[in-house]
């Protein structure tokens, strides 16, 4: 086990800056997910980290080592990427020691590595088959056993089941999580799947352009997003954005107004641009808030389209004034919300609604830096302020 360390790990390919001064801390044992858009750096990072490509600026250290300088094999780290890349003419044994044999290792440490991976990863009485005889998760496995039985100090996954199929990435997320806390160490993990990371990281690393966004635990990068991007990345689906103005009263957006004393928040100040966020979770038909304990007054709205999901159905809103919903947005358009509701709801489509929304779940940000300013606005009393246009005064 070791801990990994960048320290202002710069990446730049002509006129691209693909990573831009990355400051990471990974501890002793940890499972960290770097997760992010495509192009975002989150591989070229990992990459840095194995020895693959050479930083233009920063040092890379595992443990107390500093690797920069260092090549792959010298690092103590082990890669498992996403295409499997098995020997399609050996069988599971020479595929999983392969790199064993290339380093001269004696037959008795040999099938005591192979034995010991094989039974971490469940390939018991399987080591006589050829690739082509297995299944695409067992495949998986071997690639797995295959950087096991290099005992490395950190292992890397570059996307290991993009490949697999939905049910099948599914079983071996449980897989790598078992993995993890048996082999108990350091593992570095690639992906842009947002269950993945929420379900097997300690610590979640989210990159944007090459820049890191924020490192924390899943939940807190879920609820306590530290900027815009970071709050419509994580979540799927992602966060319900509107812009509004701050006014001695609340904030005032196109379509209704939340009311808020700015002078309880700090960093919050009258006239001020800034972007609210919701999640669909946290916003409510008037008819089912009733054990809500800080809702906002009510916003009249209209159901467009809904989709059911077994466990919830998500119901897209258009807001009183706004126009039709638009095909082809990268988001959700102006004037238009992400409810879920439970599967028993008797909503219908088309059909005019009143919602509410949870008031000790409204993230606000900084519509310029981005920034975020608070994620809880209960501090207002409700009271307070005018009402949310459509109503004619008092609380929801």
């Amino acid at each position: 086990m070791a801990k990994v360390t960048l320290e202002h790990i710069t990446k730049r390919y002509e006129d691209v800056t693909a990573v831009d001064d990355m400051n990471l801390d990974l501890r002793d044992g940890e499972f960290v997910c770097l997760v992010g858009p495509s192009g975002c750096g989150k591989s070229t990072t990992m990459e840095m980290i194995a020895g693959l490509t050479k930083p233009t600026e920063g040092e890379v250290y595992i443990g107390d080592r500093n690797v920069t300088k260092l090549p792959p094999k010298d690092r103590g780290v082990a890669m498992v990427f996403q295409n499997i890349a098995l020997f399609p003419h050996m069988d599971v044994y020479d595929n999983i020691s392969f790199g064993l044999r290339l380093r001269d290792y004696d037959k008795e440490e040999i099938d005591r590595r192979v034995d010991n991976a094989a039974d971490i990863v469940q390939l018991e009485g399987m080591l006589d088959r050829m690739p082509d005889e297995m299944s695409g998760g067992q495949r998986q496995r071997v690639a797995i056993a295959r950087a096991i039985v290099r005992e490395p100090e950190v292992f890397l996954m570059d996307e290991p089941l993009a490949n697999l199929d939905a049910k099948l990435r599914v079983h071996m997320r449980t897989e790598l999580q078992r993995l993890h806390k048996e082999l108990d160490t350091t593992i570095v993990y690639v992906t842009h799947d947002q269950a993945e990371a929420m379900t097997m990281s300690d610590r979640i690393a989210v990159i944007d352009a090459g820049e890191l966004q924020q490192i924390d635990p899943p939940l807190t990068c879920y609820n306590s997003p530290e900027n815009l991007f970071v709050a419509g990345f994580i979540g799927s689906p992602s966060m319900n954005f509107v812009d509004g103005e701050v006014t001695q009263n609340g904030l005032e957006t196109e379509y209704f107004d939340v009311a808020l004393d700015p002078g309880t928040i700090d960093g919050l100040s009258v006239g001020q641009r800034v972007t609210m966020g919701i999640r669909p979770e946290d916003i409510y038909p008037v008819s089912v808030d009733e054990g809500l304990q800080y809702p906002t007054n009510r916003i009249p709205a209209r159901t467009d389209v809904m989709e059911p999901m077994g466990d919830e159905i998500f119901v897209y809103l258009l807001l009183e004034g706004a126009q039709e919903a638009t095909m082809g947005t990268e988001s959700r358009g102006s004037g238009q919300l992400l409810m879920s509701v439970d599967p028993d709801s008797d909503i219908q489509e088309d059909e005019e609604v009143n919602i509410v929304l949870d008031r000790s779940k409204v993230h606000l940000f900084d519509t310029t830096s981005g920034e975020a300013i608070t994620h809880d606005i209960t501090t207002t009393p409700v009271t307070e302020g005018r009402a949310e246009r459509g109503e004619t005064g008092g609380d929801a």
